[in-house]
């Protein structure tokens, strides 16, 4: 059985193939000069082009189709790769969505919702794993609350259920490999909750600083993403996904990722001190 991994030179999609070792797999990627220390066969493939990506796709019987980092051309990418796959006569899509995406009140879930519904009315056999925030993530605003003294956001006391990237690249590999997944709608998410006053409080037990969460106004908290070289679209765009994680959006105690990977989701805490060694590394 071949396995295509779209966005295979993406942090999730390396992971993916890391935790696929052993299977059939071949990468998908838009320029396979990058992908070429991935130590599996590479093909050309373009999210834009129906053809390259039906080319990409012979002779594969599963397609994980890791969503396009392009946000806003996404649905009309996804829609090119199911396209392909239907053409190529793929047996199976499993599709990285988005945490509750059919309730989600996160600008992200439009196109992600599309994508489900797409893969609905394709005929083919499909599994949607609907992937909550990855912890690193937050993790990555660590470096700046060092040197700024605060961790800043807009979340107020919403409760985020993260997980690490490897966490949900186990998932998937799991899904793509074994049997029973056909049908299904899983929504992953970690073990454990936290607020961003946990995490803030975690950086501080750890780097034995003082480092307070400072909540702020959504409207605020973009124009300081902007502020330090953010797009404004990007930066609007990420307060008002924290605004959202304050309505819950981010919060699943469902515990089906560790049920699907076989042990519990990395703990938030392992993450912070990954990214702290690496703040460390940096100096």
């Amino acid at each position: 059985m071949t396995i295509a991994v779209t966005g295979s030179t993406g942090q999730l999609g390396r992971l993916v193939i890391k935790a696929l070792q052993g299977a059939d797999v071949v990468a998908l990627a838009r320029n396979p000069e990058k992908a070429s220390d991935l130590g599996i066969p590479t093909r050309k493939a373009d999210y834009n082009s129906v053809e390259m990506l039906e080319r990409a796709l012979q002779g594969v019987d599963t397609l994980l189709l890791i969503s396009s980092s392009e946000v806003g051309q996404r649905a009309a990418q996804h829609r090119n790769v199911i396209t392909a796959a239907q053409s190529a006569a793929v047996s199976r899509i499993v599709y990285t969505s988005l945490l509750h995406a059919d309730s989600s009140p996160l600008s992200l879930a439009v196109e992600h919702r599309e994508t489900e519904q797409m893969l609905k009315d394709s005929g083919l056999r499909t599994t949607i794993l609907r992937n909550g925030w990855y912890t690193e993530n937050y993790a990555g605003s660590i470096p700046a609350a060092l040197s700024n003294g605060a961790l800043i956001g807009s979340v107020k006391d919403g409760r985020i259920s993260s997980a690490s990237r490897a966490d949900y690249a186990l998932a998937a590999a799991k899904v793509v490999t074994t049997d029973g997944h056909d049908g299904k709608v899983y929504e992953l998410a970690g073990d454990d909750s936290y607020t961003l006053t946990g995490l803030a409080t975690e950086i501080s037990r750890q780097t034995g600083r003082d480092i307070p969460y400072r909540d702020l106004p959504e409207a605020e908290y973009a124009a300081a993403l902007e502020a330090v070289g953010l797009p404004k679209p990007l930066a609007a765009a990420i307060a008002s996904w924290d605004s959202g994680a304050s309505q819950g959006a981010l919060f699943d105690d469902s515990k089906q990722l560790s049920s699907l990977i076989g042990r519990p989701t990395t703990p938030m805490r392992d993450v912070v001190a990954t990214a702290l060694a690496g703040v460390q590394a940096d100096a």
